[in-house]
C-alpha cells in the first residue's frame, strides 16, 4: 500500500509539472516571459511566476491539471479560499524577495489543463501552436488548454 501510494503521488507530481510546462510554453506564445517555476516560499509554491514583455505586470499562475472526468471541475474547485490565501501571502513573500518587481501590476491565474495518454503510435512532439480548447500531443500526453482565467481571485 505504502509503495503504490508513493508511486501515485510520483505520477501526480509529473503530470503536474508536464501541465505547467504546457501552459509555461503557451505563456512564452503570448508574449510573457516566464521567471520562475514551481517557486516556493515558507507558506507555499506557486506554479509560475511571468512577466509580460509589453508592460510592467507579473502574474501568479496555479496550474491544475486533471483528467478529463474529473470531481473538481477540471480543477478550479481546488482553488479554495485557503489555496488562494496561501499563493498571495507566497506572491508577497516573493515580492520582499525580488524589489525590482514590486510596482508592477500583479495578477493571479488560474489555467486549466485536461490530460489522456497517448499510445507510442500517437505520440507527435513536434511543432505546435498551444490553443485554448485545441489537444496537442505532448511528452506522451494529449493535452489540452482547457481555460485560462484571468484575474481569476
Amino acid at each position: 500500500m505504502g509503495s503504490q501510494s508513493l508511486f501515485y503521488r510520483n505520477w501526480m507530481t509529473s503530470i503536474g509539472k508536464i501541465g505547467e510546462q504546457f501552459v509555461a510554453q503557451w505563456l512564452i506564445s503570448q508574449s510573457w516571459q516566464i521567471l520562475h517555476e514551481r517557486w516556493r516560499s515558507p507558506w507555499g509554491e506557486i506554479d509560475i511566476i511571468a512577466q509580460h514583455h509589453h508592460s510592467n505586470t507579473i502574474i501568479f499562475v496555479e496550474v491544475k491539471t486533471r483528467k478529463s472526468k474529473n470531481w473538481d471541475q477540471s480543477g478550479i474547485l481546488a482553488v479554495t479560499p485557503q489555496k488562494q490565501a496561501k499563493i498571495t501571502q507566497t506572491a508577497s513573500y516573493f515580492l520582499g524577495e525580488y524589489p525590482q518587481f514590486s510596482n508592477f501590476i500583479c495578477r493571479f491565474d488560474v489555467a486549466l489543463v485536461h490530460h489522456e495518454p497517448c499510445s507510442q503510435n500517437d505520440y507527435k512532439d513536434s511543432n505546435f501552436v498551444i490553443e485554448i480548447g485545441k489537444p496537442i500531443q505532448w511528452q506522451g500526453y494529449q493535452l489540452t488548454l482547457l481555460d485560462y482565467i484571468e484575474a481569476a481571485f
